[in-house]
């Protein structure tokens, strides 16, 4: 009977133990692995990088010509594509109502002087009667006061007519200058030396100043073609160092392998709101008459920054719906950067935000990485 107890006794030990030994080392979980991630280091340096923008060569000057005084063309001596040079006659109308008119003014003009002459000559006859009044009235008794009062206000009188006769004169100069003037209307000229680009009218036409000027049709249209303007819509971004001045390079279609170059001249300094550009004018030589008005080119616009500017990989900027951004890794954590984007130079863009120089960042951006999470760096080298 005592060897059954004891037999049982040391059974319940072996079994506390056990149990005990099993509690006292519970089974190690696994742990997860960190996302490796490749990074490079943001870059800065100098930006010298180039752009294609498109723009339009203008004539430097153009002139649509109309009719300023009614009339029947009698002679036009160009056609378009005809070269003409400054004060060059062009068209010549005639208006024999213009004549007549002109002949009446000079008539009123001739009737205007005979009036102020006999107004004059009147003046001098009463100032000479009023004199020798005045010298006789010295002696007492000779001559009555009331005949010298008369005498003054008859050479007043003589005064104000001829003075209504002189501006009578001259209002009839003004109206026969103004006929001649006018008459001046009826040969037109080059205004500056140029090439007819449009006509509309031919001999014996009537032509004349129209009511509705924007529904009028010019008799010839002349623009300066040795000389023309290359405006060019620079973006918003890019408008800070414009290089007044400077040398820009252009293509056009007609000449691709070709490269053309204009001067910075003009520089609106104002945004337009529609497109939120700049226009920038080139002025561009054209001796040799290639380049044509009205001509789309291809505008190799030069990039400069005033500091210089933070680059990344290509692959490093993401974009989704909400947001373009960058991932900064530091510390075994990822962030990430807002970031706008500028200029691409091969594998690198230009990039703007909270980067610095040196910063680390994923080479490849993901949304799948989110910010806060662990990662491992792995270091790669940057593409510039």
């Amino acid at each position: 009977m005592r060897l059954a107890v004891c037999l049982g006794s040391a059974c319940a030990l072996a079994l506390f133990l056990f149990t005990g030994c099993n509690q006292a080392k519970p089974a190690s979980q696994p742990q997860p692995q960190q996302r490796v991630v490749p990074i490079t280091s943001v870059i800065e340096k100098p930006l010298q990088a180039t752009i294609d923008l498109p723009a339009e060569l203008t004539p430097y000057e153009v002139v649509a010509i109309y009719p300023k005084v009614s009339g029947f063309l009698e002679w036009i001596g160009v056609d378009r594509g005809s070269r003409v040079k400054a004060g060059e006659p062009l068209i010549r109308l005639t208006a024999p109502e213009l004549d007549a008119q002109r002949a009446q003014a000079q008539s009123q003009l001739q009737s205007a002087q005979a009036v102020l002459l006999a107004a004059k000559a009147k003046l001098a006859s009463d100032e000479g009667t009023n004199l020798h009044l005045h010298t006789a009235a010295e002696t007492p008794g000779v001559v009555a006061g009331n005949d010298l009062l008369v005498s003054d206000q008859a050479v007043k009188a003589d005064q104000a007519n001829v003075s209504a006769a002189e501006r009578n004169v001259q209002a009839a100069q003004e109206t026969l200058k103004s006929y001649t003037q006018i008459a001046q209307y009826l040969e037109v000229r080059a205004p500056f030396n140029g090439i007819i680009t449009e006509r509309n009218v031919h001999p014996g036409a009537l032509v004349g100043p129209s009511v509705d000027s924007a529904q009028a049709v010019p008799m010839l249209r002349i623009q300066m073609l040795d000389h023309l303007r290359l405006v060019i819509p620079v973006p918003q971004a890019d408008v800070s160092e414009v290089p007044n001045g400077g040398t820009v390079t252009f293509t056009v279609p007609a000449y691709p392998s070709q490269s053309f170059s204009g001067i910075v001249a003009r520089n609106s300094h104002a945004i337009d709101q529609t497109t939120r550009t700049m226009p920038v004018e080139l002025d561009v030589k054209n001796p040799d008459g290639r380049l044509t008005p009205g001509t789309y080119a291809q505008v190799h616009w030069p990039i400069h920054r005033s500091q210089p500017s933070l680059f990344v990989p290509r692959t490093a900027v993401m974009s989704n719906q909400v947001r373009t951004f960058v991932i900064r890794v530091a510390d075994g954590k990822a962030e990430w950067v807002d970031v706008k984007t500028g200029v691409y130079q091969g594998d690198v863009v230009e990039v703007f935000g909270n980067l610095h120089s040196g910063d680390s960042i994923a080479v490849r951006g993901s949304d799948e990485i989110q910010s806060g999470t662990s990662v491992k760096a792995q270091t790669a080298a940057l593409q510039h």
